[in-house]
């Protein structure tokens, strides 16, 4: 269907995050008093749900927030570091163009965020709903939906990660997912998220169609 209103995590879906976060991940763990995984483990835990990686790395749930504000902090500091995966301006700037809503719900900041797409593409989303708790995204995505009007029938949330497929059905709206984000096709079996996207060609076909 002719989605009116298109929502996107941030962190392994717009941007490519993921060899900065896992430059920092050691200390973080350190720090935090989790477990650091091997790297034998990684492609491992790629196949696992969000919920599943916290319990396996021991993380306590009360720190939850401690640890996602300290990696905020981290990722505000290193915004030269992290750059938008390639076919993601082209993409944006299409939906723009046909007068799709865009919103983007997110854990990481909006300062990080606009700082890493710039201020043209910044100007063209509709709705930033950042800082959102590890599994807090779904009343985010419900924040925007409030905001802009738009039944839920007709908007999709974009993420890479098992929680947000959770979120999107928790907030009532299609949920689909960016496979060259964090987490391998394997976590989501059971999940019957809308669709799988391989590329991000294959996502901007998606809405061009």
């Amino acid at each position: 269907m002719p989605y009116r209103l298109v929502i996107f995590d941030f962190d392994g879906t717009l941007a490519d995050s993921s060899a900065w976060f896992r430059e920092v991940f050691g200390d973080v763990a350190k720090r935090f008093g989790f477990r650091n995984p091997e790297p034998r483990e990684i492609d491992e835990l790629r196949g696992q749900s969000s919920r599943e990686i916290v319990r396996r790395l021991g993380v306590p749930a009360w720190k939850l927030p401690l640890i996602a504000r300290h990696v905020r902090r981290l990722a505000m500091e290193n915004t030269h570091r992290i750059a938008l995966f390639p076919g993601i301006e082209a993409t944006l700037d299409m939906l723009h163009a046909r007068g799709i809503h865009i919103g983007i719900v997110s854990s990481n900041a909006e300062e990080t965020i606009r700082r890493v797409i710039g201020p043209r593409l910044a100007d063209s989303i509709d709705y930033f709903e950042c800082g959102a708790a590890m599994f807090g995204k779904a009343r985010r995505l419900r924040r925007v939906l409030k905001r802009c009007g738009i039944p839920a029938s007709e908007a999709i949330f974009i993420g890479d990660e098992t929680r947000d497929v959770e979120a999107a059905r928790q907030a009532g709206i299609a949920a689909a997912v960016a496979l060259w984000g964090y987490a391998a096709p394997a976590a989501f079996d059971g999940l019957a998220p809308l669709t799988l996207f391989p590329t991000v060609e294959e996502m901007t076909s998606f809405f061009a169609a």
